[in-house]
């Protein structure tokens, strides 16, 4: 497919930036389509259509907004197995992983339908004041190429939900899907500017976005770097700035629990989809005196891991998404092992079996000290730290070594113990012994990890003003 147009105050327009790039499949290096990139005369256009159509989609009950986004997301419904197996030949998800993630777009329609009806927009608090929940006005969503569809609807439709109209611009390694998802998205009969959408380079595109000065709001899914990027260039016109950014997720595995059962899951929780998850438990932290039995473990589960295509129902995650992906996680795996740290299994490369295609060994390192590089940087890719520790107080100090706070994990028997040691963790998102994904959870992270939350009632209430009356 080719994506060369914009979908900008509810029509198809060519973009007036003239770019056009190849777009071709992590898989196998084929070519699956090519996309325009906008300028940032695009992104003038489309942050236009979002401010002209705020001032009535803002006054909007919210029976017109439910009924606006019920027909949003019978739209991605219907077209939610085209985005599926596009996703796959794109960004190089497995079937099971690229159903998850409609399974989560679903998420976020239903947490607002559950939400918005008995939301309290106004409430009178002591002293005579009334409080006014408003919405904040034109939203930038700017999002990640390893979650794509997921991660512009997660934005949109609490922003949509809340009375903001908004301009979507994805990952210009992601172009495609966002295509797909704008052309659902126009046949829900949205008012004209309230979805815009748009593809474009950061630099450009995103950059004017960000500086735009009729934005109110950034909300960025993405790298630290990016993420530092867009702060910038939003800072002079001081708009909000919502950030979920990068992560190096500890996972403690107190002496208590089961390592026959626990190491092997956690070697596929940091490995799910090639380890490009920005929560993925990548530092497995354990006890000194156990090393040998979890490296053991460890090095088990990895190489009975299977990487290959994406629509084989046997493998367990396919090619990393991207070149330029795929030549990162290999130089930090080169340089972790021109550093002399222990490295258990795995190495740079593509697997044996596998002559193409953007695939990464399972690799793990180990045992690392909490300041080796590769025990501190963020490589999203399918590569596991394990790091020992001698008491619980020696675990935490361990795990909240790290510039992130995206997520942590602790494994235990001993609710009690794990609870305090969950408690004393500087993250954001903290799981204990692998409970299941809910979208009421308010998500997101502390430290270079980012600001702000998404999901839930936390996730919407961030596209919402403030409001103070008082009178006599």
């Amino acid at each position: 497919m080719d994506g060369h147009r914009f979908l900008i105050g509810g029509k198809w327009v060519n973009p007036l930036g003239c770019e056009r790039c190849d777009i071709r499949s992590p898989v196998d290096g084929a070519r699956i389509g090519s996309a325009a990139y906008g300028s940032a005369h695009d992104a003038d256009r489309a942050v236009a259509a979002a401010r002209a159509a705020f001032p009535a989609w803002s006054r909007t009950g919210v029976d017109e907004r439910l009924a606006v986004l019920r027909r949003m997301r019978a739209a991605f419904d219907e077209a939610a197995p085209a985005i599926e197996a596009h996703l796959m030949r794109e960004t190089g998800l497995t079937r099971l992983v690229a159903q998850g993630q409609s399974a989560m777009c679903r998420s976020h329609f239903d947490a607002i339908f559950d939400l918005l009806p008995d939301y309290a927009f106004t409430r009178q608090e002591p002293g005579g004041c009334e409080l006014v929940r408003e919405p904040i006005g034109v939203v930038v969503a700017i999002t990640s190429w390893n979650a794509p569809v997921s991660q512009m609807l997660c934005k949109a439709v609490p922003a949509i939900a809340a009375g903001c109209t908004v301009v979507v611009k994805p990952s210009e390694l992601a172009p495609l899907c966002a295509i797909l998802l704008a052309e659902a998205m126009d046949k829900a009969d949205i008012p004209p500017g309230v979805f815009n959408l748009l593809n474009g380079r950061g630099t450009d595109c995103g950059r004017r976005l960000a500086e735009h000065a009729d934005v109110d709001m950034i909300s960025m899914t993405g790298s630290v770097t990016g993420g530092a990027a867009i702060a910038a260039a939003a800072a002079p016109t001081i708009k909000r700035v919502h950030q979920e950014l990068g992560g190096k997720s500890a996972n403690i595995l107190l002496p208590d629990v089961d390592f026959a059962s626990v190491v092997p899951r956690s070697v596929l929780a940091c490995m799910m989809n090639g380890g490009q998850v920005c929560a993925a438990p990548t530092r497995l932290i354990v006890p000194e005196d156990r090393f040998g039995e979890v490296a053991a473990l460890a090095v088990a589960a990895a190489e009975a891991l299977v990487v290959g295509p994406p629509d084989d129902p046997a493998t367990t995650f396919g090619p990393l998404s991207n070149e330029a992906q795929f030549n990162r996680v290999n130089r930090h795996i080169e340089d972790a092992i021109a550093q002399g740290l222990p490295l258990l299994t795995g190495g740079p490369g593509r697997p044996a079996h596998l002559a193409q295609g953007f695939y990464a060994r399972p690799t793990i390192f180990g045992p690392l000290d909490a300041d080796a590089p590769i025990a501190r940087q963020e490589i999203f890719g399918p590569v596991l730290c394990i790091q020992t520790y001698t008491d619980v107080d020696d675990a935490v100090r361990i795990a909240n070594a790290s510039d992130f706070g995206l997520a942590a994990y602790v494994q235990s028997a001993d609710p009690v113990l794990a609870r305090a040691v969950a408690g004393r963790l500087r993250a954001g998102y903290v799981t204990i012994n692998f409970p299941g994904w809910s979208a009421a959870a308010p998500f997101g992270g502390y430290k270079r990890s980012g600001n702000g939350k998404q999901y839930g009632v936390w996730g919407f209430e961030e596209f919402l003003e403030t409001k103070a009356i008082m009178a006599n």
